[in-house]
Formats: C-alpha cells, structure tokens, sequence
C-alpha cells in the first residue's frame, strides 16, 4: 500500500512539473538510481537548468504534518492515529551529496525540495523549501544563471547516458537500502564513518552510542549492539 501510496504522489508531482515549467529551460528526470560508496540513493524527480539542479522527493500524505529541520523523524497526524517518518530534508542531504559526487559538481549548486502532495496540513513553520503547492512557482524563482548552456548539455547528457546503461532495479535499490542501515561503519543517512561517543547528559548518560562524524551536519545515531 505505501508502495502505490509512493507511486501515485510521484506520478503527481511528475504532472505538476510538466504543466510548471518548460522543457527547454528545465530537463525533468524522473525515478533516478544512483550508484554510491556507501549503497545507492533513489531521486523521485531531477531538474537540471542553467540555475541549478533541483532534487525533488514527493510525499503523499494526508493529515496534520509536525516536523523541523533539527527532529530526524516528523509525525503524521490522521484521524487521531500518529505516524512516524523519516525527516526528508536529511533524506535528501544523502541525495544532494551522491548526486554532487556522481556529477562532480559543488553541492551549493544542488536544491533539495521537499513536495507533500496529499492534501496534507502544515502544524509547525516549515523551510521554504518543503512545499505543499507552488512546485513549479517556487523553482521558478531561481533566476541566478549558474551553469552555462553547454553545461546543462553534458549534464543532461551525464544522466541520460547514466539511465540507458545502469542496471540497478528498485529491488537492488531497496536490498541496498537495508543493508545500508544495519551497517556499524558507516552512516546511512550521509556515508560518512560512524564514530563511537559517550553520551554526556540524558538517562542514558555514560552510554557508548555510535555517532556521525559528519555532526553536527548529520545527527545520525544508533546503539553500538
């Protein structure tokens, strides 16, 4: 069910983009796999202008939505049932890291946005960027030409080339990503070394934990059992 649930948002978003912007200016990509050091990361949507490139994960969800920047989950809120979710925004720092990596571009020229399609109601202030309206409008208003012409060219050329030979299926993708997160080592949300610390306050003061080394950038942690 959350798979279709999955699928139908993005298949939304997907005609959002295509009525919102112009395929001359902005090359859409969509269901994108991509390879990394540390497993693999799925796109839901790709633009690539001359202003940047914009990652977009879809959220299809109804309810009331509670979230920050700083929480690494936010809570769903439907018919007096809450749900729990991963934060996207740090869903999407993993993204624009491989992504940068795979194209070795600078991150600075990479825009997460976060779009709840759903018919969803914000409950606490949200980033400009996680949006439930106004996708298209809100890229729109990246008007600082960062890529020449020539550039997007070989860029685009980069992805398409990328799709028609990888051979990654959502079932790898899926594999990779649980394998990712029962890792020790490494930190599934950002790829950088996990690190054994001390927590210093809290009941659980005094308890070895593994931690990102990438903090406070990534707050990523996990027990070390």
């Amino acid at each position: 069910m959350n798979l279709l649930r999955g699928w139908i948002g993005e298949k939304k978003t997907t005609f959002y983009l295509w009525l919102g912007l112009r395929k001359k200016t902005y090359h859409r990509f969509h269901d994108i796999i991509l390879p990394s050091k540390n497993g693999t990361t799925q796109l839901d949507h790709l633009i690539v202008s001359i202003y940047g490139l914009f990652i977009v994960e879809t959220k299809n969800r109804r309810g009331w939505i509670f979230g920050s920047e700083k929480n690494s989950n936010w809570t769903q809120s439907i018919y007096g049932k809450k749900y729990s979710f991963q934060n996207p925004l740090r869903q999407t720092f993993r993204q624009k890291k491989i992504l940068a990596e795979y194209l070795k571009l600078g991150e600075t020229k990479i825009y997460p946005v976060i779009y709840f399609v759903g018919g969803s109601k914000f409950k606490t202030p949200m980033p400009d960027n996680v949006r439930k309206w106004g996708l298209a409008r809100y890229i729109k208003k990246f008007r600082k030409e960062i890529f020449s012409p020539e550039e997007v060219t070989q860029i685009v050329n980069s992805i398409q080339r990328h799709i028609s030979e990888s051979s990654i299926s959502s079932k790898d993708h899926r594999r990779s990503l649980r394998n990712r997160h029962s890792s020790k080592t490494v930190c599934p949300k950002c790829g950088s070394n996990l690190i054994e610390r001390i927590a210093r306050k809290g009941t659980n003061a005094g308890t070895a934990f593994l931690g990102c080394s990438n903090y406070p950038q990534c707050r990523f942690s996990t027990s070390t059992n």
